[in-house]
């Protein structure tokens, strides 16, 4: 696996400090109440694991899984809820925790429901921001890093649900995308 990447854009090390940042901030924007964070499955399950363990105080997690990619590349558009929420969220705090914000329409898309919903509050903590490439104007309260336009794998990025188990996130190198899509 190893031998098919090009260059890690961010080491395990340097993750892992900005996680623990993440945390502490989250940890004090939230202080005296108890958020839900919602991981959106499955690319955001090790940014999520990593993130609760650096945050302090009560909070309760649950997953989402949407769709909007299929076994491509790039984002149809076309966003799909595979597995909803099994709590409800009306008069809860709402942290959607996202591993990566790409075009932003899953994202949009995933506000927009879960807003019907009547939370008290939703924000977003995304670990990492695509620049430029968003469709859809979004800031999540809480970013991890801005990093290129390139298709990136590691730290539960995957292609073709391979690459999740990297600890750093990198890219693959020219010809892998094509060789590796069905």
């Amino acid at each position: 696996m190893d031998g098919n990447i090009d260059k890690t854009i961010l080491t395990e090390e340097v993750i892992q400090a900005r996680v623990r940042e993440l945390g502490a901030e989250v940890s004090a924007d939230y202080a005296g109440r108890q958020p839900l964070l919602v991981g959106v499955l499955r690319g955001a399950i090790l940014f999520i694991a990593d993130l609760v363990r650096a945050m302090d105080g009560p909070l309760e997690i649950d997953f989402m899984a949407v769709s909007s990619y299929g076994s491509t590349t790039r984002s149809s558009g076309v966003v799909r809820i595979l597995k909803d929420l099994d709590q409800d969220i009306r008069e809860r705090d709402v942290l959607i925790v996202e591993d990566i914000l790409d075009t932003g329409l899953t994202l949009n898309y995933l506000i927009k429901n879960l807003r019907t919903r009547q939370p008290r509050s939703i924000e977003v903590c995304a670990l990492l921001v695509k620049k430029g490439k968003q469709k859809v104007r979004l800031t999540p309260k809480y970013q991890g890093f801005e990093i290129p336009d390139e298709f990136v794998v590691g730290y539960g990025l995957d292609l073709n649900e391979r690459y999740r188990n990297l600890s750093y996130v990198a890219t693959l190198k020219e010809g892998v995308l094509q060789t590796e899509l069905p």
